[in-house]
């Protein structure tokens, strides 16, 4: 992945009228929508890392969940993975990978598992004490990304995954899984014959499991692999990491997201990989829409009755995301996501805990420093997918035409115009004083 964005050699347009011209010019210029200074891709990169290892026991239990719990009623064990999922190598990491995008390991991460053996505490209690104890990986934050991509899924117009949902043909695939998974459980298959559809819609959950873990095993490597090229110096600008990042984009796309059920050794197709539903577009841009910008707002900071008028009548006017979040973490969805800033605590690189040391207001503010820079980290990966939808359905930066460069400022324009409100943190991270 070694391709990097066109970068224009003549201004061929006027400036830009925009509210955010200069971030517009920035994004025509190959740039991202955060400036290019050596703190920010510091913070970037070491966010990437510290996000990586939590992720990677993410999307390992996330599959280990749609694959193998499924539907049990009482899922108390749903996080406690079993070792075939953390020995399960990743298909872009390692020597068998099918796309080596990460040069290490393809099993669970070494920090992860230390985490996992020792926790907080760093101590070797059984397992239960630790998960009773919240000394552990908090798969809520996961589980509350997943819900909002099914929440918000009929709602995108992207893809045909959540489409197919609703078709007949998953229906017959989720009753063939269902009657198998609960074969020799009579009050359960009784259950089901009383309210099928209170079923199948648990069903659709778990496929929605099954699309985020899958994203996120491509995500893991690509963040471990810029990590390890910045500490080489191979990544020294912002527009660097950007790059990388919509390269592999476009080396991923094809990744097929599917939803298999395993019953024993037997295997049961929910969505099988045929249908051709592709990582790009079923999963990815799904994901931006759906958590970086949409997610819902925490629970008790907005009355979703409708004469209170306190949250948008459509879904697509949601904008509790990352990108709009405040930065005191005070909760999750729409406001900083705590339980995914105390797993990146345990596994940020020593640069990273050197500069939070220099600038934080204790040590206790340190949560609130890692939710600002994990802000500034995902606006370089929207401005990735920004850059790489430009380039799939547009033109080059560097095109000699002025037709197609208006429409490619016209298009940068449109997505510079979701950040207009004033809960936007587009300005916010224009300074270092942000913080």
């Amino acid at each position: 992945m070694t391709t990097t964005l066109e970068t224009p050699t003549i201004a061929k347009l006027p400036p830009s009228t925009h509210e955010f011209a200069d971030i517009i010019h920035r994004l025509e210029s190959g740039g991202a929508m955060l400036p290019d200074t050596p703190e920010n891709l510091m913070q970037i990169i070491g966010l990437y890392k510290a996000y990586a290892v939590p992720m990677d026991f993410y999307w390992r239990d996330l599959l280990y969940i749609a694959e193998r719990v499924f539907l049990n009623p009482l899922p108390f064990f749903k996080y406690f993975i079993s070792q075939d999922y953390l020995d399960r190598p990743n298909h872009y990491a390692g020597e068998t990978a099918d796309l080596r995008v990460w040069r290490g390991r393809a099993t669970a991460h070494p920090e992860l598992l230390e985490f996992m053996a020792k926790g907080e505490t760093n101590s070797k209690l059984p397992r239960l004490f630790h998960h009773l104890w919240h000394d552990r990986i908090n798969m809520e934050f996961a589980e509350e990304c997943m819900r909002s991509m099914l929440w918000h899924g009929r709602d995108m117009g992207m893809g045909q995954f959540d489409a197919y949902l609703d078709s007949e043909e998953y229906r017959q695939n989720a009753d063939r899984a269902i009657k198998a998974y609960f074969k020799g459980n009579p009050a359960m298959l009784a259950l089901y014959k009383l309210f099928p559809d209170m079923f199948l819609e648990q069903v659709r959950q778990m496929s929605y499991y099954s699309n985020l873990g899958l994203f996120w095993e491509v995500m893991a490597p690509v963040f471990f692999e810029m990590s390890d090229l910045y500490d080489e110096g191979k990544i020294a600008s912002v527009p660097d990491a950007m790059n990388f990042l919509v390269n592999g984009i476009f080396a991923i796309a094809g990744r097929p997201i599917y939803h298999h059920l395993y019953v024993g050794d037997e295997c049961y197709e929910i969505i099988p990989k045929s249908k051709g539903f592709m990582w790009l577009y079923e999963a990815a841009l799904p994901y931006v829409e759906a958590v970086f910008y949409r997610t819902s707002p925490f629970r008790g900071t907005k009355s979703y009755n409708a004469q209170a008028g306190q949250v948008p009548a459509q879904q697509k006017d949601f904008h509790y995301g990352v990108l709009y979040a405040d930065k005191f973490p005070i909760g999750s969805a729409g406001i900083p996501p705590t339980l995914l800033a105390q797993d990146m605590l345990h596994f940020l690189p020593p640069y990273l805990v050197e500069y939070y040391q220099q600038h934080c207001r204790g040590e206790d503010d340190i949560l609130v420093q890692l939710a600002v820079s994990f802000q500034r980290s995902m606006y370089c990966v929207t401005s990735a997918v920004i850059q790489a939808l430009r380039t799939a359905l547009l033109y080059p930066l560097d095109d000699p035409n002025p037709e197609h460069l208006l429409a490619n400022r016209k298009f940068f324009e449109a997505q510079l115009d979701r950040f207009k409100r004033s809960e936007s943190r587009i300005r916010e991270i224009q300074s270092q004083e942000y913080r």
